[in-house]
């Protein structure tokens, strides 16, 4: 079997890779590392394999003598502040393949503070999945159902966002994905207009053409709608695009520049210093040094981000992809939260997204992925002569070459001054390895 766990917990193929009988004894095996701390609570989303390995998860849980709460279909983020604020749970589990196509599905586990687990107790799930495992022939854990913690986790949200929006018209995508309640539920108590898209989820349609990873979808609705503001989420809503009135993407990258800008000028920004990654546009860092704001890159994935966070003593971080963790609010990437976060910034300075953006530039960045059947074949001498090759074809700029967590692919990121070049480097290295 191959590895299953990656840089965002369990993740395959549903049904293939992440099968009932895997996520089972996974499940065993989180009721073994909690057992003894109370109950678990295991939300989804909304493709049609999450319902099954929910199932098979709660199984394994309940066949540990632990207790289990089913909360039905809920963002990732609300499973980690849930834990962490009602301190009702011993830990959660997320049923979610987050923003990757509808045949993946996976499985994300939280502890009791809301932070994803760590890398060793990922590694004991890993190593022991096919060891033989001890079960009581007595004791069983009870089985809850509360299809009341979606509207917990909106109320909880607007305690600490009492925002008024009744001025503000919003567009919505919701990705057919686990915020089709949460987030509209959350602005139209604010007193916002909606007008929302891809909100009807059926199990087939999550992340399809719309959503975080489709920008331009929620850009040309937004113009469309004539709203002030597009937000965009991705299928387990732990991340947001927007879309100024005018059209224009602002993506996670902008959103820090947004957020730190105005945290700095309260006060809030702690040791003013911000965590992106190393696939954040030259151009944004050096637009924070020029507000005199400390630029730190982490490896791509919110683990990491958070890691690196907590070693420099920074409350914000996040990923161009608009994966965006505020410690002020929550310890991991909440959409709806950094959405706010945002409406807040410009009724607060009273501008309109386009204005908060205003000269914000980007140095041409090419993105590709190739696929690939090995992905070690990064470490490949040929491969990385061949790299440094092209490299030479770039006066100025980057290259970044990394193995995706989560998909047979390798991700491809040229950054240059000419646009021309980079793409077609982009799309030479791209050949060398799918050959």
């Amino acid at each position: 079997m191959r590895k299953i766990f990656g840089t965002d917990g369990a993740r395959g193929v549903a049904n293939v890779e992440i099968t009932p009988e895997v996520s089972l004894r996974i499940g065993v095996l989180i009721g073994k590392i909690f057992y003894g701390n109370g109950p678990i609570l295991i939300g989804e989303d909304t493709r049609l394999s999450s319902e099954m390995l929910r199932y098979a998860v709660l199984t394994g849980i309940i066949s540990t003598s632990v207790d289990a709460t089913v909360g039905f279909v809920l963002p990732t983020p609300a499973m980690s502040l849930l834990t962490r604020k009602t301190g009702n749970f011993s830990a959660s589990i997320a049923i979610s393949a987050s923003h990757n196509p509808i045949e993946f599905n996976g499985i994300k586990i939280f502890d009791k503070d809301g932070f994803k687990l760590s890398d060793e107790k990922e590694e004991f799930i890993e190593s022991a999945l096919l060891k033989e495992i001890e079960r009581s022939p007595v004791n069983i854990g009870r089985v809850f159902f509360d299809d009341t913690l979606k509207d917990v986790y909106v109320d909880h949200i607007l305690k600490r966002f009492p925002l008024k929006l009744d001025h503000l018209k919003i567009a919505v995508d919701t990705a057919f994905g686990a915020t089709y309640y949460t987030t509209p539920k959350a602005l139209t108590e604010l007193g916002a207009t909606l007008s929302p898209i891809n909100d009807t989820p059926d199990g087939h349609r999550i992340n399809v053409e719309c959503g975080s990873t489709h920008p331009q979808v929620i850009s040309r609705h937004t113009v469309n709608a004539g709203a002030h503001i597009g937000i965009s989420h991705d299928g387990d809503g732990d991340r947001v695009i927007l879309s100024d009135e005018n059209g224009r993407i602002v993506d996670g990258d902008d959103i820090m520049v947004i957020l730190g800008r105005h945290f700095k000028k309260k006060g809030l920004l702690k040791n003013n210093t911000i965590v992106a990654t190393v696939m954040t546009n030259l151009a944004i860092e050096n637009a924070l040094k020029k507000e005199g704001i400390n630029f730190v890159r982490a490896p791509v994935g919110d683990r990491y981000v958070l890691k690196i966070m907590l070693e420099h003593g920074a409350i914000l971080g996040g990923e161009q992809s608009g994966h965006i963790i505020n410690l002020l609010e929550s310890v991991t990437g909440d959409g709806l939260i950094t959405a706010l976060s945002v409406l807040e910034v410009m009724i607060e300075e009273q501008k309109p997204l386009s204005k908060l953006v205003e000269g914000l530039e980007r140095f041409p960045q090419i993105l590709v992925n190739a696929k690939v059947k090995d992905k070690s074949v990064v470490n490949d001498e040929k491969f990385k002569k061949f790299v440094s090759e092209v490299e030479k074809e770039l006066k100025s700029g980057r290259i970044l070459i990394r193995p995706s967590g989560t998909e047979p692919v390798i991700r491809i990121m040229v950054e240059g001054d000419n646009e021309i070049k980079i793409r077609d480097i982009a799309n030479k290295i791209k050949e060398f390895l799918e050959v």
